[in-house]
This record gives structure tokens, sequence and C-alpha cells, in this order.
């Protein structure tokens, strides 16, 4: 049996009212990629935070050792010295700095003193060649999308991995390929939580290939996934959590090793189907257009550019969009809505009538609702409770919420609760900060803030990103019954069998232009990636 590289051993970890880990215990060999699946909230990142000296030793009961030596980490810093490397789902980029600055964060080479600059950009360009990365060095990172920030927390993170030893590492003077020759294992662990959920497959393939060159190094990784089919791609041993207990391990080539029962140990039941069946039609024309685009083109000073998009969704259909990363899907649903900053050009109808939408809360007003893909950033506050956030977006257009310039707050709190109940949003009280729910439950807040204004037409970018394998069903769920119920929904993602599973037609989209339209009845994969690609 291979020496441990990482034990934790009986974890307990509380917060007020919850109790996050229960008696959890995990181990990771050198080399081996070790999976760490459970649905949101069953305590994969607060494990993963306590490895991190986010949460120090005092505040958990249990024993934690790294190659046998029992660790008690007082700060992120401990943790990071004792070779443990994190990327959190929570990317700590500075959004106002470049690339090559947030890469190089902390660790500047200098030159008497000061930073040097010239040296900062060629380091982080080789860095970024070297894990096959195409990223503007001198971009700032607010005006990159989602999945090029972490894609850049990734080289970040994988960067100190390949670090050089102490004494080489305080000068950064020696060349990366040099660097490689001198490193010493310094990253004894890799954690990445969440790392594919904003890339697309091509990015994908790119980090599974960095991921197994440091395996090859001795380098053990823990990666945290919903994506179960990566699980079986890349991971040698997968450990499921569930309501903070540790449910098994397994070896991922094990014939008993399935997802079917990985899903079964993750939410404790029998999950038979992720896409509801549903009572539409397939490609039915017989519904009222709900939404009308006609030449959509957008200006920007640089791709993606949107040209002459014209298309339309019907009361009770569900649109797909699908492309590549940077195909301009959520810049196309963004200009609808109103939230593109740059000069358009085309025509919008709803239900029929010519509308002008130059801002969101235009948008809102003719029945629209917009479920953005970067959730902690566009859709929530953060440090706000769960009736604050779920009854933002109705105080304008609901009299039982304001009266007179005046929160009613019984209102508020009732109406807030019908959705944490319907939707089944996990959360002790309404009074919690959003902040402290799981993701899932996060992202349900926010489909929930927007359901309380009744939309007509539903936008939904990336729902199900970071989304465990019964939320997602939840979520599937909710769309089919919304879609029956006559809301004509608009929704981007980047994984085809969603695409596939849930929509009633599919829109392909490639450098900002339709590429491909289809009725989804015997539509491939194959020929969705065909349309992509622009080929």
């Amino acid at each position: 049996m291979a020496t441990s590289r990482l034990q934790m051993q009986a974890i307990t970890k509380d917060f007020p009212g919850v109790r996050a880990l229960d008696n959890a215990s995990f181990e990771v060999h050198p080399g081996e990629i070790h999976a760490l699946c459970g649905e949101n909230g069953a305590g994969k990142s607060t494990l993963i935070k306590i490895l991190g000296g986010v949460y120090p030793f005092g505040t958990y009961s249990g024993d934690m050792r790294i190659n046998g030596t029992e660790q008690q980490f007082h700060a992120v810093r401990d943790a990071e010295r004792a070779g443990i490397a994190i990327i959190h789902q929570e990317l700590a980029l500075i959004p106002e700095m470049t690339v090559a600055e947030n890469i190089y964060l902390g660790r500047e080479p200098r030159r008497f003193g000061v930073i040097d600059r010239q040296r900062l950009y060629h380091e982080a360009g080789e860095l970024l060649s070297q894990f096959g990365l195409a990223i503007p060095l001198a971009k700032p990172v607010y005006a990159l999308g989602i999945g090029q920030q972490q894609l850049v927390e990734i080289a970040k993170a994988l960067g100190r991995s390949l670090q050089a030893p102490m004494e080489q590492r305080r000068s950064l003077q020696v060349p990366i390929k040099q660097r490689r020759r001198l490193q010493s294992g310094n990253a004894l662990l890799l954690v990445l939580d969440e790392p594919t959920a904003a890339l697309t497959e091509s990015e994908v393939d790119i980090l599974h290939r960095i991921l197994a060159r440091l395996r090859e190094k001795g380098v053990a990784c823990i990666y945290i996934t919903h994506k179960l089919k990566e699980i079986f791609q890349i991971a040698d041993r997968v450990t499921v959590l569930r309501d903070g207990k540790t449910v098994g391990t397994h070896a991922t080539t094990s014939p008993e090793c399935t997802e079917d029962v990985l899903i079964s140990q993750m939410v404790g039941r029998e999950l038979s189907t992720l896409f509801p069946e549903r009572l539409t039609d397939k490609g039915s024309d017989e519904g009222e257009v709900a939404l009308r685009v006609e030449n959509l083109s957008t200006y920007p000073s640089e791709p993606p550019r949107l040209e002459n998009i014209s298309f339309e969704v019907r009361r009770g259909e569900i649109l797909g969009i699908a492309g590549l990363m940077g195909a301009g899907r959520t810049e196309l649903i963004g200009t609808i809505f109103g939230a593109y900053k740059g000069k358009w050009s085309g025509e919008l109808f709803i239900a029929g009538t010519p509308v002008q939408i130059q801002a969101p809360s235009e948008a809102i007003q003719q029945g629209m609702a917009l479920v953005s893909e970067d959730r902690k950033r566009y859709g929530l506050l953060m440090d706000a409770d769960v009736v604050h956030n779920m009854t933002l977006v109705s105080l304008g257009l609901s009299e039982d919420l304001v009266s007179y310039g005046i929160l009613n707050h019984n209102a508020a709190s009732d109406k807030s609760a019908h959705y944490v109940d319907r939707l089944q949003i996990k959360t002790t009280s309404l009074e919690v900060p959003v902040s402290h729910l799981s993701g899932g439950n996060q992202q349900k807040v926010v489909l929930g803030k927007w359901l309380m204004t009744h939309p007509k037409v539903l936008f939904l970018d990336e729902p199900t990103r970071g989304i465990d394998v019964g939320a997602k069903a939840e979520i599937h769920a909710l769309m089919a019954k919304l879609a029956d119920e006559g809301v004509a929904i608009v929704f981007v993602s980047s994984e085809l069998p969603e695409i596939l599973g849930m929509s009633d037609r599919v829109l392909v989209l490639h450098e900002g232009k339709i590429t491909g339209e289809f009725i989804n009845d015997t539509l491939t994969q194959a020929e969705i990636l065909r349309c992509a690609a622009g080929t």
C-alpha cells in the first residue's frame, strides 16, 4: 500500500446550527489524483478549507497528517509552507490588475528592490505557453469572462507548484525551464475545487494533460467536481461525502464503481433521470411567439461581435444556445436584456410588439429575467440575507412588497418563504446571509429572485454550473415545469448533454454568428460541435 501523502481522520466541524462535517475521513497517496464528490452542502469545501488553513486548528476536531506528520495549521500561510496549493471556487484574483500581475501576485520578480515588469511579463508568458493557455497578459482580469478568469487562477496555482526551492524562489531569477528541473516537490498536494466548471472541452483537455504531468512528478491532487464523467477520465480513486460524512471510497477502475453508484451514494436515493419528460412536443410551432430578435449586431472594439442574429422563441419553448467560449452566447442574451454597454443595432419584439430596451430595468418591465453565469458577481449580494436577495428585483414591481416607499417585511418574508419551499432551498433561516449557503442553494436563491417577478421570457446563462447532480435534476425539472406553464426559456450551456436533454430547439453560435439551428429530435453532439467550430 502506498504511503499516504495526506490523512484526514475523524474531522468534525460545526457552524451555528449546522454540522458541516461529521467524523469525515479522507486519504490521498503521492502521485494520485483523488476525486472528491458530493452534493452541494455535503462538506467538500469545508474539508478543503480546513486543509488549507482557512479554518484554523482548534475550530474543528480530528487529526490531519501530511507524510505521516501531524499538522496544526493556524493560517493559510502554514498550509502553503507545508506544500499545499489550493484553487478555491471563489477566485482569488484582483480584477483591476492584469493577467500577468495576478499570476505573480505576492512573488513578483524584482531588480534592485523594484518589480521587474519586463521579466514579470516574460515569465508569465512562458508559464501560460507551457500550459497551452492563450490569454492576453496585459488585459485586466475584470475584462475576462469567468472561464478565462478560472484559467488564470489555475495558472497562478500551478505556477506556484513549479517554483524552485526557497533560495531560488526569493529572487525569481531562474528561468522557468530551469526551475522545472530544480523543483523539489514544494507542491506536495494540489487541490482544485470545481476547476472545469467554466471551461470549454478543449480547455478541460489542457487541464487534464497538465494534471497527468504533475502526477508523473509525484504531486498528489484532490479534484473536486460535479461532473461525474471527469472523475472516470482523470481520477485514480474517488471519495463520496454526504451530509458531512464519508460514504465510501472507490477505485475508479473497479467494475463496482459506476456513475449510478456514485449518484446513489451522493444523494442517498436512486436518481432515475437528470432530464424530465416534457408535456409539450419538441419543436412545436403552436405557441405564441414570446420574443423575436431580428438582425441583432453589436459594435465592440474587439471580439466577440454579434453579426445579424435573428431568432424567435415561443411561449412554452426551451431554446438552447450552444457554442464554444467566446462565441458570443453570453453577449447575445446580455444585449437583449439591456446589459450591453456598447453600440448595437437590430429589432426586438415582445409578443409581437416592437420594444426598445437600453437597460435591464426596461427588460424587467417587459417581463424578462436573466440568471447570469456569474451568480456571485451579478446575481447576489453575498453579505445580504435570503429575504433581501430574493425580493431585490421585485421591489419595484409589487405593491404588496412596497407601499409609499416603505418595505412590508412580513410580505417580503412570506413571499421569500414560498420560493424557499418551492425550490427546496436548504437554509436554517431566511435571515442567513447567502454567503453561508452552498453554491447550489445560492443558485436557487437567484432563480427564486427572478421567479418572483413572474417572467414571460427567462434567460438562463449556465444555470447548473458548479451544481451537484441532485440540484441539477431539480433545476431541470423546474425549467420543464416553467415551460409547461407557458414561460419562454432561452438558456446557454457549455454541457452538450444538457443542451440535448433540455432543449426543444438549439441555436449554435460561432464567432458571433448563427451557424446552426436545429429542432432537437435526432440532433447529435457531433452536429453541434461541427457548427460550433464553424465547419
